[in-house]
């Protein structure tokens, strides 16, 4: 059976899709080209099915969550918040898994960080 290698992209409408490409490569350090590519690091990669009524992804239209693997979860919220970003105030910890914060870019897009354990 042929499989999938991993993930090719991520693909997000927007109003302004310079200025959301611009807050993603000055809030979250996405170093892309112009052409979106982006070369993260090796590591784990979940891909989960939520319950259709969830709230965990915030707005319930939005339909897909972005989670974003950190190395310092508290430094990370920390640098979004100086920048101005809409950071959720609670955290979570998942024994085993790691810590988990969310961010909501400026199109309304909650996205969640998670620094694994």
């Amino acid at each position: 059976m042929e499989r999938v290698l991993g993930i090719g992209g991520y693909f997000l409408r927007a109003n302004d899709p310079a200025a959301l490409g611009a807050w993603y490569r000055d809030c979250l350090g996405l170093d892309m080209d112009e052409h979106g590519l982006w070369r993260q690091e090796a590591g784990p990669t979940v891909f989960a099915a939520f319950e259709a009524g969830t709230d965990y992804f915030g707005s319930p239209a939005q339909q897909t969550m972005l989670n974003f693997r950190v190395r310092d979860l508290a430094a990370m919220l920390a640098q979004l918040r100086a920048k101005g970003a809409r950071v959720a105030e609670q955290t979570q910890e998942m024994a085993g898994v790691g810590s988990f914060g969310w961010v909501t870019d400026p199109e309304g897009n909650r996205i969640e960080l998670w620094q694994p354990a």
